[in-house]
C-alpha cells in the first residue's frame, strides 16, 4: 500500500548501556542514535534507526553526520521524490530512513516485517556478544552468567594478545554443547595469517569455533581469502560486505564461508534481502549482526535472523543486555530464544516518556504538499 509522506523527523537519542562494551574499535558507554520516523498523511507512522556510532572506527558513518545528511541531503530528496542514489555511500542513513518508509507502509497494509523480509521462523535463538574484559576471569564471569540464563551461544571479541587464552578458558568452563564465535573486528594484519590459522586448526579440538569473523582490514579480501584456505573454521565477513557487489567480489575469490548480515551496513532492507539470496544460492551461511541496537533496531534483526539461510548464532540478546531501560517495551528471551514480532510493521513502538527523555536533538521537515 503506498503512503503519502506529510514529512520526517529526525532525533537524536543517546542511552547509557547497562554495561561498558570493548571492542578493538575502542570502549562503548552509551549509544548515540539517530532516529528517523516517516509521518504519514492519513496513517500510522514508521520508524528506522540508524546504527551509526559517534565515531567513525567502525565504519566511515558517524553519528553527527548521518543526522546531518539525513537533514540536508536524504529526506529533502525523498520529500521531493529524487532517488536517494544520487547520495554516494551514507548506507547506514539511507537504510534508516528506509526502513522507516517501509514501516509506515507495512503497519498501513497490517503486514509484519518479517513476513516482507521472507521469514519462516517464529522464534530465533539468542546470541550473546561479549566485550573483551580485564581478565580472562572477569570474561568466564560474564559468560557464566548470561549462560544461566539459558544462552547458548556467543560473539567473543578478540584482537592481537587477547584470543587463544580467552577463548580457551570459555570452551573449557561451558563445555561442547556451547557455540563460540571469535569476532576480530578487523585487528590483525597479514603478517598474522600464521597465527591465525594456528587458531583455526586449535578451534575444532580447545575452543570449537563456529566461524573467525573479520579478522583482516574491510579491503583486504586477498588477506581473507588466504586465511580461509588454511583453516576449516568458516571465515565470516562483516565489515568487508557493504553491498551485493562486494559479496560477489569475495565469493569469487573464495574468501569467505559465512556473512554476517547487518541492515545498516548493507544500506537497508532491499539490499539486504537481495544479499541473503546470494548467499543461500552460493551457499555460505549467514548470521545476523547487531550494532547494540534499541529495541526498534532489535525488531529488524529479529526478522533478519528468521530468515532461511541464517544458521549461524545471532547478535540478539534480550534489552537487559544492553539498556536498563529500552526505547521500547523490553525484549526478553526464554529458554535461550525470542519471538519474533509478527505485529504490522516492525511490531513495536518507542515509549513516548523514554523518547522525550532520551532526546537531545530533534528536526521536523515537511513536505511541501
Amino acid at each position: 500500500m503506498e503512503v503519502v509522506l506529510a514529512g520526517v523527523e529526525l532525533r537524536r537519542v543517546r542511552m547509557p548501556l547497562a554495561e561498558p562494551f570493548v571492542t578493538a574499535h575502542g570502549t562503548r558507554r552509551r549509544r548515540d542514535i539517530v532516529l528517523v520516523r516517516a509521518l504519514v498523511e492519513d496513517g500510522p507512522d514508521g520508524w528506522g534507526e540508524c546504527v551509526a556510532e559517534p565515531e567513525p572506527t567502525y565504519w566511515p558513518e558517524y553519528t553527527t553526520a548521518a543526522f546531518d545528511v539525513l537533514e540536508h541531503h536524504l529526506v529533502p530528496r525523498l520529500l521531493d521524490g529524487r532517488s536517494l542514489r544520487e547520495v554516494r555511500g551514507h548506507h547506514m542513513a539511507k537504510a534508516a530512513l528506509e526502513c522507516a518508509a517501509i514501516d509506515a507502509g507495512l503497519r498501513a497494509e497490517g503486514r509484519s516485517m518479517a513476513s516482507f523480509l521472507g521469514a519462516t521462523r517464529p522464534v530465533v535463538p539468542t546470541g550473546i556478544a561479549i566485550g573483551m574484559t580485564g581478565t580472562v576471569d572477569d570474561l568466564v564471569d560474564a559468560v557464566l552468567r548470561w549462560h544461566g540464563e539459558g544462552h547458548r551461544a556467543f560473539k567473543l571479541k578478540i584482537q592481537p594478545g587477547w584470543d587463544v587464552e580467552p577463548l580457551r578458558a570459555v570452551r573449557a568452563t561451558v563445555g561442547d554443547e556451547v557455540a563460540l564465535l571469535a569476532d576480530a573486528n578487523g585487528s590483525y594484519d597479514s603478517d598474522s595469517i600464521d597465527h591465525l590459522a594456528t587458531l583455526g586448526r586449535l578451534a575444532d579440538a580447545s575452543t570449537g569455533l563456529v566461524a573467525i569473523e573479520q579478522p583482516f582490514a574491510p579491503d583486504d579480501l586477498v588477506g581473507h581469502a588466504r586465511l580461509a584456505r588454511q583453516i576449516d573454521v568458516p571465515v565470516c565477513l562483516d565489515e568487508s560486505i557493504a553491498s551485493l557487489a562486494q559479496l560477489d567480489s569475495a565469493l569469487m575469490l573464495e574468501a569467505c564461508g559465512a556473512v554476517s548480515l547487518k541492515v545498516g551496513r548493507v544500506g537497508g532492507l532491499v539490499e539486504t534481502r537481495r544479499i541473503h539470496q546470494r548467499c543461500r544460492d552460493a551457499g555460505v551461511s549467514l548470521r545476523c549482526g547487531g550494532m547494540l541496537e534499541t529495541g526498534l533496531g532489535r525488531a529488524v534483526n529479529l526478522a533478519v535472523a528468521a530468515l532461511p539461510g541464517c544458521n549461524l548464532p545471532p547478535d540478539l540478546g534480550p534489552s537487559a543486555r544492553y539498556f536498563r531501560t529500552d526505547l521500547t517495551p523490553p525484549f526478553v528471551s526464554s529458554g535461550g530464544t525470542m519471538i519474533v514480532p509478527d505485529g504490522p510493521g516492525l511490531g513495536v513502538d518507542p515509549l513516548p516518556d523514554m523518547l522525550e527523555d532520551m532526546t537531545v536533538t530533534h528536526r521536523t521537515l515537511r513536505a511541501d504538499l
